[in-house]
């Protein structure tokens, strides 16, 4: 019997699965796939975005505020990476300017902070490679960057070293209520909780529909990406967006963490909960689009291109509250932009919700907020010898794109839960995320994955169950 159950392991579930072992509870998440962070937390814009684009009044609002003001301490204690980079609305025409207005006087409303409407000298000032037909920005300091499923994983290794427990490939086939709630999985194992939190993204109103009268629909909206190589990182410093509209924040430029471009996403209603394909139109529309803002993309840089998809509610506004008529059942669903930046925040409410709810919350004495990952590339000289003196491995490179070492990955080996694959180690240390894009790397990650596990190289995944990479031995 468990205190709570999580449905869903992306970015909200693992946040407020963290948050809950903060106390005496018996907690768990479950996730269907075979990794946490597979779906909208693995796809996305990787932004922490300032708080002043939804609408005053809204969750959205008051959570994405929230938010982000707490990002900078829990990538401390998770050890992530995360950088305050700021944010540019740009202005091409005097409409758009009412429209930077606007934005500006909502953020005001909802508190962000050291918000400014800037001229189109100071912009260039600020990025020299954005398009001269502007004519304006709104400037926003507190804009942020994150590697969101390493952020993610981050969260779930933290909730499991303090005792929660993890529940791959666990998908829930129906949920029941007596005094408890029974959730039966797809493979029939059957799992008794006092609370439900429903996080699970684009799936979200299937879980509430199980146990609860239908109240709001999500409709999966894709958008579709280019990540460019590092050269074309070192252009832009800061996250540059066109003025919003109504389907979405549009294409935006923007670094990643890692010192990579991304460019995107377009906004497509689509059907196919599990859809992620590209699409040439779509990729073709970015690259037009993103010319608006900067003609000095090089996109023959492009070293990947990827989709995701956003769980857009009905309702427009976050959901997360108990139903009011399955006591004990609380959705944290229609998670779209700014989702990742709201998460901590919501995982603060959610714990507020379930104990007005009348779950006992006895703190967690033994809690440790802190886990430690080693990034070798990043630590001085001295500090290298001593840790390649006490461990060889960390001696070895084997991503040359990323200057990984054998001793990073071993350690993302060690600390994974469940069944590890190629991509699953890409995401927890970035093996193969540089330009080659594992071409070199990739075989020797699989070596190192099946000597560690003693498991066969033939049976490593490269990403979901039976996405075998090997089938048998060449002769």
């Amino acid at each position: 019997m468990y205190d709570v159950v999580i449905i869903g392991a992306g970015v909200i579930g693992a946040s407020i699965f963290r948050e809950l072992t903060k106390f005496n509870l018996k907690v768990a998440i479950l996730e269907k796939e075979n990794d946490v962070a597979m779906g909208t937390t693995k796809a996305n814009s990787a932004i922490i975005h300032a708080g002043y684009d939804p609408e005053n009044g809204t969750l959205m609002a008051k959570y994405n505020v929230i938010g982000n003001e707490m990002f900078e301490d829990l990538s401390k204690e998770l050890c992530v990476p995360f950088k305050r980079n700021g944010s540019l609305v740009i202005a091409f025409n005097e409409d758009d300017m009412k429209v930077i207005k606007h934005l500006y006087e909502n953020g005001i409303k909802n508190n962000v902070k050291g918000l400014k409407i800037i001229s189109k000298e100071e912009v260039l000032e600020l990025e020299a490679s954005i398009s001269d037909n502007i004519v304006g920005a709104l400037y926003a300091p507190t804009g942020g960057i994150v590697g969101p499923f390493e952020y993610t994983i981050a969260l779930v290794e933290n909730g499991v070293e303090n005792g929660g427990e993890v529940k791959l490939n666990a998908e829930v086939a129906s949920i029941t209520k007596d005094e408890v709630f029974t959730i039966k999985l797809k493979d029939d194992e059957e799992i008794k909780s006092k609370y439900i939190i429903n996080a699970a993204g684009v799936f979200a109103d299937k879980i509430h529909n199980m146990i609860c009268e239908e109240s709001f629909k999500i409709t999966p909206i894709r958008g579709e990406y280019y990540v460019l190589d590092k050269d074309e990182g070192k252009s832009f410093k800061h996250t540059i967006f066109q003025c919003p509209s109504k389907v979405g924040k549009g294409v935006l430029v923007t670094p990643t963490v890692h010192g990579n471009l991304i460019v995107g996403p377009n906004a497509q209603e689509i059907d196919d909960k599990d859809s992620l394909k590209n699409t040439a139109e779509a990729l073709e529309f970015i690259r037009e689009t993103a010319t608006r803002t900067t003609d000095k993309i090089n996109f023959r840089s492009s070293i990947r291109n990827f989709a995701g998809l956003r769980a857009d509610a009905d309702i427009g506004d976050f959901i997360i509250e108990e139903n009011n008529k399955v006591k004990g059942f609380i959705d944290a669903s229609g998670m779209k932009s700014p989702g990742l930046s709201a998460a901590p925040a919501i995982a603060n409410e959610v714990v507020e919700i379930l104990k007005n709810s009348g779950l006992n919350l006895v703190k967690n004495e033994s809690f440790n907020p802190y886990r430690k990952q080693i990034r070798f590339m990043e630590l001085s000289i001295e500090e290298k010898r001593e840790l390649i003196k006490k461990n060889k491995n960390y001696g070895r490179i084997i991503c040359r794109c990323e200057e990984i070492t054998e001793g990073e990955i071993i350690d993302a080996i060690k600390r994974s839960f469940g069944t590890i694959s190629l991509d699953g180690v890409k995401r927890r240390c970035r093996p193969g995320m540089g330009r080659c894009q594992g071409g070199f790397c990739g075989p020797r990650v699989q070596e190192i994955i099946a000597r560690e596990l003693n498991i066969p190289l033939e049976s490593i995944v490269l990403e979901k169950d039976e996405s075998y990479i090997l089938s048998e031995k060449s002769r």
